[in-house]
């Protein structure tokens, strides 16, 4: 069983949350490409290592957090609560 630590309710079975992807800088709505849209809603790097990924806790708090996760063991060594309504629409 993996565990994930959410900030607000404690450690619980990965099964109660929904992985939102890993953290990518967002393109500049104003001067992003077609391609550069597409790069950031789509490809990801999949690395092996440490990842810095955002988490939503669906059956418990509904809110989003941080975690910095190891790929291959899923050792988490932080997490940073997010505001709920993050600056510039949803958490990514």
């Amino acid at each position: 069983m993996i565990e994930l630590p959410c900030p607000w309710c404690g450690p619980r079975n990965v099964t109660e949350f929904r992985y939102s992807g890993e953290v990518t800088p967002r393109p500049d709505p104003a001067t992003a490409t077609p391609e550069e849209w597409r790069d950031y809603l789509y490809l990801r790097r999949n690395l092996r290592g440490w990842v810095e990924e955002t988490w939503y806790h669906g059956a418990g708090c509904r809110r989003f957090f941080r975690v910095e996760r190891e790929t291959e063991s899923n050792d988490v060594r932080s997490v940073v609560r997010l505001p709920a309504e993050p600056a510039g629409g949803r958490a990514r």
